[in-house]
Parts: C-alpha cells; structure tokens; sequence
C-alpha cells in the first residue's frame, strides 16, 4: 500500500511536470517556448478607425489628433471587452427593432440607439445615482417627459414608453444646443453643464471643449459601439443569425382594476409570474393597488413559455446591426 501511494505522488508530480514542459526541448527552456508558441497561435491587433465617420449625419473631425486619439481609446477598449460587445450584439436583436421604429416615428436619427446601448447595455439597470431602465432617466426628467414612476409602476422599464420620452428629451436637446452630438453629450453632462462649459470656454461645441472625464468619453462611446456594431467582422467578431435574440411573440391584455393580486392575474391568464414580470419590467410589485383606478395593458407570451425565440438561419452570419 505505501509503494502504490508514493508511486501515486510521483505520477501526479510527473503529471504537473508535463503540463508546464510541455513545450518544452532538451536545450531550451520552458519560458522560452512558452513565448514561442504563444507568439505563433495568439495575436491581438490595434483596432482600423475608419477613414470617416459621422454621428447622426455630423462628421467627426478626425483630423484633429485628439478627437482621432480619444475614438481610438474607445474603440479598442470595446472591441477587446468581448463578453460585454457579444452580449450587445445578441439583446440588439430584440431591441433595436423597437427602438428604430420609434427613432423613426419621432424624428429621430437611428444613430441615437447606440446611445442606449452605452447607456445600459439594452438592460433595465439602476446606477448608482438612481437612474433607471434602458435609457436611465432619472425620476425628475422621466416624470418630466410624462413617464409614470411610483412605488408600483417605473414607465422607464418599458422599452416603448421611456424610447419614446428619450427622443423627446434628445430634440428639445438640439433645439437648445444646435445639434445633434451636443444633445447626446448633454444627455450624459446635462444641457446647462454642457452649455456653460462651451460658452466658458468659447469652444464650438463637443469635440473642442474641455469637459469632465464621463462626458468627455461618452460621444466617442457611442461612435465606437456604432463602429463595432456596423461592421462587427472587421474586427474579429462573428455573430451567427441564431445567436442572436428575437421579440417574444406577446399577446396584449388590459389589466385594470384596484388590488389586483399579480400573481393570480398572471395564473388566470394561462403563465407565470415570471412572464408576467419578464415582459412588463415597468411593474414594480406582485400587487397593484392601483388607487388612480387605472387601465394598463400588459404582454403576455403568445406561446408556451418554455420555448426559446431565436432565428432558425442557423450559421448566417451578422454583418451589421
């Protein structure tokens, strides 16, 4: 028994050995092949800007070696953060339909839905500042732009709702400002920071003002997710048409009345709880008091709850978004 145990630890010391030699040669060592063959299968490139570039049918001034510098920055810091860009790609899938109709309806330019990707990831997020949902209003600017917000209901948790108070608040952002980047860098900054700061410093707009680091980054994020988004190949990303997420077919049903159990109203009608919640995030609790007496519709899944929604063209590949 001891000699099967000590043969035992040599193999298991042999075993560790040979992971760490096996590259290795007679005359050369470890490190050295190590580096070697990492040198001959790994290669990690900086990022092609393009040759031009504009945001919401305004050109960036490339030319100017510190707005080229500041997208390059941006660009490579999102094209290596993989798991982060591949989850982009797949919620795009689902959302960017809806927000580029509305984008349309409102008369907005379809460039803007990138800032909601910078914005929340396409996810129903609260920052640390309080602002919520996927354009993160916070509860003033919501409530101002007619978004219900209570202890019951968050309208900024509904794709439709808040996309639509985002175009509003974004055009009364360039009727003020003049044009459409400085409304997405007020979006972030706020309009009465961004505009002292320019007229402080009798700069033209974002791309010549000195602002604090978050705004002076935030424009460029939106350009890089642009970059990357349109043209994901170009830089090393391959995203199949079945990886990515579809709508969920819904059915829409009115929900209104007062103390209204949630839980039983989701049962009554033919789902989960679950679904009820995954498909109206705007609902806050599992009972809705409801003392204004309100009518709401919810969605409910048009089909069985266990299937997945996802393209059946298999290994097609995404060649823009």
């Amino acid at each position: 028994m001891k000699k099967l145990c000590i043969t035992a630890i040599i193999l298991s010391a042999v075993a560790i050995a040979g992971e760490v030699l096996i590259f290795a040669t007679k005359n050369e060592p470890p490190d050295t092949t190590h580096e070697k063959a990492i040198r001959s299968t790994y290669r990690v490139y900086a990022p092609v800007l393009p040759d031009s570039i504009d945001f919401a049918g305004e050109p960036i001034p490339l030319d100017v070696y510190y707005v080229r510098e500041a997208l390059d920055r941006e660009l490579t810091s999102m094209i290596y953060f993989q798991s982060n860009s591949i989850m982009w790609f797949k919620r795009a899938g689902r959302m960017f339909p809806t927000i580029e109709r509305i984008l349309r309806d409102e008369g907005v330019p379809e460039d803007f839905k990138y800032l909601c990707v910078i914005e929340s990831g396409m996810q129903n997020l609260t920052s640390p500042a309080k602002a919520q949902g996927y354009w993160q209003f916070l509860k003033s600017t919501g409530q101002n732009y007619g978004l219900e917000i209570s202890e019951e209901v968050d309208m900024r948790n509904d794709l439709e709702a808040s996309t639509r108070a985002a175009c509003r608040f974004l055009k009364d952002l360039r009727a003020h400002l003049g044009s459409w980047t400085d409304a997405a860098a007020a979006y972030n900054r706020g309009e009465a920071g961004l505009a002292a700061a320019i007229r402080r410093q009798g700069s033209t707009g974002y791309y010549d003002t000195k602002l604090n680091n978050e705004t002076s980054r935030y424009v460029y994020r939106i350009v890089a997710a642009k970059i990357l988004m349109q043209s994901p190949q170009r830089y090393g990303y391959y995203i199949r048409q079945c990886d990515i997420y579809r709508p969920v077919p819904v059915r829409q049903v009115a929900l209104k009345g007062q103390n209204v159990d949630l839980c039983a109203f989701a049962r009554n009608n033919g789902t989960s709880y679950k679904a009820l919640r995954d498909l109206n995030p705007w609902l806050c609790t599992d009972k809705l008091v409801n003392r204004s007496n309100k009518s709401y519709t919810v969605n409910l899944p048009a089909q069985d709850n266990n299937k997945t929604h996802h393209s059946s063209t298999g290994n097609t590949l995404i060649t823009r978004m």
